[in-house]
């Protein structure tokens, strides 16, 4: 007997050493079965918290589609560990997204399961009854050059369009931003109850360049245990001013690409010596290109000119400069001088110059496009084309 109760209590503490406290997301399998043994060791509330926690990390703190792909990036997540730093990585995440959702709070999402059992319970209450989703929108942080927001409420009404009432759940509400079809943004949040906040969508977080004729279409769907109810809306108006415009591209002074036309400052008499293609053209005297009659400061300054003024096809017209590669390359409105919004010039001197070569300093204010300045001290190195001085170089100096 007494053989019989040492081998019992033997067995008991060999089955309770082998319980995991930490998360093993070696497979999907040992991840639930950690997951398992991590929550059978806790009180009944402090299990139903860890779940909550589970469901937050599993919605909100990591980026993946579909139900299959979010538990392995959450596995990823949360390998090796323990229910305590769970716990406090789901407070950061749902601080971090306005989630009303605390680790040391009473429950109150409903019951969750991150390994997808979605049937409906006696008592659950994500099984809203309701017939479908309603929008409200409306503009919102107005700083005087109009909104630079918009709140999106979604809704569950019944059958007449009245608002559903319920509290304690948990259900996943989704926004998707889109404009020509294009996806811009995603966003999650929890609606607890049908006084749900909503979404606060900020222009500055959509690209200018992105949005067709200054419109937006919004998605949105909640989930419910029996069913995900969706809602569109198209063509919103967005406030053009408030998108966001990135700021021009910095060029490295110390990388630029010298063109072989370019002027030497400290001998602007030296011309650069072109080898004959022909035998016969050693023999011949060189042609003598036509001069310039106009003074290269001013291609520089039209120019500048022309950039502030956006009339950038005027512009790339003054340049022959191959760094700048194409006119769409260099209007770019992200990546070129179409974010320029205004050019504000401070002096302009010419630096050296002879019949086929010029060199040019230009001390000038950008204003992009989102109001930020920035202060340059540029070189622009000219050579003659036909006659015409043509910006082949771009040199901003320290």
């Amino acid at each position: 007997m007494k053989k019989f109760s040492f081998l019992l209590v033997f067995s008991l503490l060999l089955f309770t050493a082998c319980k995991k406290d930490h998360v093993d997301a070696t497979s999907t399998r040992t991840l639930q079965s950690s997951i398992n043994d991590m929550t059978s060791s806790l009180p009944t509330i402090k299990q139903i918290k860890f779940n909550e926690a589970l469901y937050i990390l599993k919605t909100f703190g990591v980026e993946a589609e579909g139900d299959v792909n979010e538990l392995k990036a959450l596995g990823q997540l949360i390998n090796g560990k323990k229910v305590p730093e769970i716990l406090a990585l789901a407070d950061q995440v749902a601080q971090k997204n306005g989630i009303e959702w605390a680790s040391t709070a009473p429950p109150s999402l409903g019951e969750m399961n991150i390994f997808g059992d979605d049937k409906a319970k006696e008592s659950d209450p994500n099984d809203v009854k309701a017939n479908s989703l309603s929008i409200i929108t409306r503009p919102s942080a107005d700083d005087g050059n109009g909104s630079t927001a918009i709140q999106i409420i979604p809704r569950l009404v019944d059958n007449a369009g009245n608002p559903v009432s319920f509290t304690g759940a948990g259900l996943e509400a989704t926004l998707e931003v889109f404009s020509n079809g294009v996806k811009l943004s995603t966003a999650k949040n929890l609606m607890q109850d049908n006084n749900f906040k909503g979404f606060n969508l900020k222009f500055s977080s959509l690209l200018a360049s992105k949005v067709v004729d200054n419109k937006i279409d919004i998605t949105v769907s909640v989930k419910t245990t029996a069913k995900t109810f969706k809602m569109s809306k198209i063509g919103l108006d967005v406030n053009p001013s408030a998108l966001k415009v990135p700021a021009p591209p910095k060029v490295d002074s110390t990388a630029v690409t010298t063109d072989p036309a370019v002027i030497d400052p400290n001998n602007p008499s030296a011309t650069v010596p072109t080898a004959p293609t022909d035998p016969a053209a050693a023999t011949t005297a060189p042609v003598t290109p036509k001069q310039p009659v106009a003074d290269p400061k001013n291609t520089v300054t039209k120019f500048l000119n022309n950039v502030s003024s956006q009339n950038l096809k005027a512009a790339f017209e003054a340049s022959n400069n191959p760094n700048w590669g194409s006119y769409e390359s260099f209007s770019n409105p992200t990546s070129g001088f179409g974010s320029v919004k205004n050019v504000s010039v401070k002096n302009i001197t010419s630096n050296a110059a002879n019949p086929n070569n010029a060199s040019v300093n230009a001390t000038y204010d950008v204003t992009d496009k989102s109001g930020k300045t920035t202060s340059l001290k540029v070189t622009f190195g000219l050579k003659n084309v036909n006659g015409d001085w043509k910006i082949s170089s771009y040199k901003i100096n320290p």
